[in-house]
Formats: C-alpha cells, sequence, structure tokens
C-alpha cells in the first residue's frame, strides 16, 4: 500500500548532507525493519517506509538517507545489510564494523517509486529532527499540503514538540488535516482550532468548507459551517492585520529612500537656496562608486567580499562631495542669487553627467550584490516579511539623519552654515570665510546625496537613470516639510513614503502618485512655508 503520498512533502525535501551517526545509532531500528526496507521487494519496502515514520523515529532518518545516498549494500544469501562509506562497512543491524567487505556486496537499487516515498518520509521525518530550524522549515512546506497519512507523525511531533512556534504551526496543520474526517466533531474542533491560522492558506481551506456546489453543501454540517464562518473572519482579521504592518514598514522603507535623497537637497536647496537639478545625478554617481568598490572588492579582496559597504559608504561620500564641490566653485559660485540660471545650468549639467556615466560604464544597469548579511528577512506573520535590507536601510537612514544633524547643530561648521544662511553680510564682517563655508556646505549635501545612491543599490540595479527617479520626489519633500528645516523633511518623507503605500493598495501607484502631487499642491497653495515656518532674520528675507 502507498502510506505516504508525495502531494506536499516533496517541497520539503532538500538534499541532506551525509549523517555520520554512531553505529550505535544505526542498529535502533528492528532487524526485521531493516531487513524489509532493504531486502524487501517494492511494496514491501514502502510498507516499511510508513513504518518508520509512523514510529516517528528521528535515527529512522539516518537509514532512510543512506538508502537515497547509495551506501546500503546487500548480502542477500546471509540476509546481511551493510552501511558502507568511505570504505568502510558496518553491519546496520549489530552496529559492528565488517572487514572485509564481504564478497557477493551488492550496491541496494530503488526504483522512483520507492525513492520518491523515501523522500517523502525523510522529509516528515524532519519533524521530529533536533534541528529547529528543519522542524520548523518543515512544518512549514506542510502547511498547506499535508494529508491524512500525516497524522500519525503529526501527533508523535507535537507529542516532543517545545518551542511555541513550531507547536502552533503544527496544530493547525494538524486541523487542516482532520477537516477531511467523517467524524463531524472532529471537523468541528478541526475548524474552531484554524481560528488560530494567519496563513492565506487557510483562508482558502475555510472557504472551501463553506462552497455550495448545487444543491449541496462540500461541508454537510450546519455547525461545522457556522464555526467555519467565525474562524474565516479571524484568520482575515489577522490576514489584515499582517497587511497593514507590511503596508507601514514598506512605507517606513519608502520614506527612509525618500528621506536620504531629500537630505542632500535641504541643504544646498533649503539651507544655500540652490535649485540643484544635477542632485539626482549625485546619487547616481554615489551608486557607482559603491558598484565600484564591491568589484574591487571581488576581485582582489574577495575573502571580505561580505564587508565591501564599510569602504562603500565612505567612498560613495567622498566621492559624491567632492563632485558636488567642484560643481559649486566652478559653476554654482557664480549663479547664486539668480534661481532660473541656476536650475538651467545644474540641469545641463546633470545631462553631462549621465553622458558620462553612460560612456565609462555603458548605458545598461549594473547588478550590485547585497553582503549575505543583508539576504532573507524577519518573518512576523505568514504574510508579512521583513527584508533585512531594507531594515537596513531604515537603520542608516536614522544614523545618516543623526550624524547631519549633530554636523549642522555641535561643529563648527554647522556654526558657520547656520550664520552664512541667516545673514551673509554679517557673517561675513564677523570673519567668517562664506565662499568656503558655501563650498563645504555643498560638499556636505552632495555627499548624502552619494550616501543615499549607496543605500538605493542594495535594494535595486544601478543605471545611468537611477537618479532621475527620485528628483522630483526630492523636491516634494523638501518643499512640503518646509525649505531650510531636516525636521520637517523627516517628517515629510515619512509622511509621504506610508501615504503612498497605503494609496498604492488602493488606487494603484500610478493614480497614488497623481494624488500626491496634487496634495501637495494644495497643500503648498494653502501654506507655502511648509509644515514647519523658519523663524528669524532668514524668514524675513
Amino acid at each position: 500500500m502507498r502510506f505516504l503520498p508525495l502531494h506536499g512533502l516533496m517541497a520539503v525535501m532538500t538534499v541532506c548532507v551525509a549523517l555520520c551517526l554512531p553505529a550505535s545509532v544505526l542498529a535502533a531500528l528492528p532487524q526485521a525493519l531493516i531487513e524489509k526496507l532493504a531486502l524487501g521487494e517494492n511494496e514491501d519496502k514502502i510498507v516499511a517506509i510508513g513504518d518508520v515514520v509512523t514510529a516517528a523515529d528521528p535515527e529512522g532518518l539516518s537509514f532512510l538517507q543512506s538508502m537515497l545516498n547509495g551506501e546500503v549494500q546487500t548480502v542477500a544469501e546471509k540476509k546481511q545489510v551493510l552501511i558502507v562509506r568511505d570504505g568502510k562497512a558496518v553491519d546496520a543491524v549489530s552496529g559492528k564494523e565488517v572487514a572485509p567487505i564481504p564478497e557477493g556486496a551488492e550496491d541496494l537499487t530503488l526504483n522512483n517509486r520507492v525513492r520518491r516515498e523515501i523522500e517523502s518520509a525523510a522529509a516528515a521525518l524532519k519533524l521530529v529532527s533536533t534541528d529547529r530550524r528543519a522542524r520548523l522549515t518543515a512544518a512549514k512546506a506542510l502547511e498547506g499540503g499535508a494529508d491524512e497519512g500525516m497524522l500519525p507523525i503529526l501527533a508523535k511531533a507535537l507529542e516532543k514538540e517545545a518551542d511555541p512556534e513550531i507547536k502552533a504551526l503544527l496544530l493547525i496543520i494538524q486541523a487542516s488535516v482532520q477537516l477531511k474526517s467523517s467524524d463531524a466533531a472532529v471537523r468541528l474542533a478541526a475548524v474552531k482550532a484554524l481560528a488560530g491560522s494567519s496563513s492565506s492558506s487557510t483562508k482558502t481551506v475555510l472557504l472551501d468548507l463553506m462552497e455550495k456546489k448545487g444543491d449541496t453543501w462540500s461541508e454537510p454540517d450546519t455547525a461545522v459551517r457556522a464555526e467555519a464562518l467565525i474562524s474565516l473572519e479571524a484568520v482575515e482579521r489577522r490576514l489584515v492585520t499582517g497587511q497593514r504592518i507590511g503596508q507601514v514598514f514598506s512605507g517606513a522603507s519608502l520614506g527612509s529612500i525618500l528621506l536620504l535623497a531629500a537630505l542632500g537637497l535641504a541643504i544646498t536647496y533649503g539651507l544655500m537656496g540652490v535649485i540643484n537639478m544635477a542632485h539626482g545625478e549625485l546619487i547616481m554617481i554615489g551608486a557607482y562608486a559603491t558598484y565600484q568598490v564591491q568589484n574591487f572588492f571581488r576581485s582582489h579582496m574577495a575573502d571580505w567580499f561580505n564587508w565591501y559597504l564599510l569602504a562603500a559608504v565612505p567612498m560613495a561620500f567622498i566621492v559624491s562631495a567632492l563632485v558636488g564641490m567642484v560643481l559649486e566653485r566652478v559653476v554654482i559660485r557664480f549663479l547664486y542669487g539668480r534661481p532660473l540660471e541656476t536650475l538651467l545650468a545644474t540641469w545641463g549639467i546633470s545631462l553631462m553627467l549621465i553622458q558620462g556615466v553612460r560612456t565609462l560604464f555603458g548605458a545598461q544597469n549594473v547588478q550590485v550584490e547585497n553582503p549575505v548579511w543583508m539576504s532573507g528577512g524577519v518573518e512576523l506573520l505568514s504574510n508579512v516579511v521583513l527584508p533585512y535590507s531594507r531594515i537596513v536601510i531604515i537603520g542608516f537612514s536614522c544614523v545618516v539623519l543623526l550624524l547631519v544633524w549633530l554636523a549642522l547643530t555641535r561643529t563648527r561648521l554647522g556654526l558657520f552654515v547656520r550664520g552664512v544662511t541667516q545673514n551673509r553680510a554679517i557673517a561675513s564682517c564677523m570673519g567668517v570665510h562664506t565662499a568656503r563655508v558655501d563650498t563645504w556646505c555643498f560638499g556636505l549635501g552632495s555627499g548624502i546625496a552619494g550616501l543615499a545612491g549607496c543605500a538605493l543599490s542594495q535594494i535595486g540595479n544601478v543605471g545611468p537613470d537611477l537618479g532621475q527617479s527620485y528628483i522630483v520626489d526630492s523636491f516634494m519633500v523638501v518643499v512640503l516639510g518646509g525649505v531650510g528645516q531636516l525636521a520637517g523633511t523627516v517628517y515629510a518623507a515619512l509622511g509621504l513614503g506610508v501615504v503612498n503605500k497605503f494609496l498604492e493598495g488602493w488606487a494603484g501607484a500610478v493614480i497614488a502618485k497623481i494624488i500626491v502631487l496634487v496634495f501637495i499642491i494644495i497643500f503648498i497653495q494653502k501654506r507655502p512655508q511648509g509644515l514647519f515656518a523658519l523663524k528669524g532674520r532668514f524668514a524675513d528675507a
């Protein structure tokens, strides 16, 4: 008979490493069972595989894996079963080493059907593994694909399981299987248990129970259907909660990216009054600097590749800051107080930078790889996964914001910047080298743009047009938050990010952008100074 159907279990199966267990462990399986697995006919093997799973004995996984790995040899005349590894043979029954390997020993051959059954059984036995990660992976893979043949192993696993997360998952899997029972009381208890699930597959199962095909309900019992409706509402509430958490996180992630992109602009435009249309290209330069550092580490420091970002972050800042300082010295310095000429000049510079990058690196996007420690994510619920890359970017944005605040409020350069911003003439009379302050201030804003490019390289491809996607949003953030106000920039970036993500779920990405743009236009009409108004002489200038 077929004990374990393949459906649902193949998702769990991964290629296991050969289990080099002591010989005494192999002897834990009964002799009759070992002989049945190795010497029996195919049907006998399948029955024996089912017996191993029913016993839920973790040691059985070792012998099954040895069968899959081709490490089992048999001597038919003596009914002897050997485990052969690295040229050494061990008797599978007694656990004693056999030397030399007997003549006539033959490799155990498995047909496809038996091999599939062994793979399924090995996957099921991971539920009672000593490795928590293996048990959790097996349970998650079985969440939507277990059947009645799994009930014995599920019962054993629940009996031994001490981890609350895995135990809750196993209870839901068990309840899903019990819904197929002919006993209405068992189905009713299973439906009640499913109320604690947060999986979309559970929602599908409950919806199927309440379907009506013609004049016949999928679930004939009225009480079970009524309870299924209650459980469905509980599951849907949990899924909606997960969806909201995901939207808030996505919004915070988008907001942190907008903050990084707009923070440099808040200095060059907000504090200096320079409309820098090449700001997006400074972001792009930071991303390409990160790409170059990655390539250097891959070629010359491969062992340290996963830490290349530690070098890429300062490099992106320095390169973008130097480019920005050169632009300020060569072009922008001669256009202060002439906003239209500044806008046109920086727009032309942006086109030149884009073409220069296309000439150096080509028009195609380049790939920047995430370090290993930024791969994967945190699973809060079955429908909520928080990627590590986004979490790191949010934290990185907070660190950059803190450093900028400290630079502007706790350093000599910050004092000079604030003084020149409020009254350039008086600052110059007091000995402040205003031209030098302008250069350093513009370099700081450009360097922060480079940091934004470094962060953006970790969540998407890097190309010559990268900065064009963020220049308009950056200006919107700065204007909405209040020109010259870092606090306003923070609130505007995070607010726009969260609102945009919620609107995308309701109206789509394009309509969401239009709604946000219309809102900002109306808001600026009503409150031109933005969320936070400047105070003092600069506000009256």
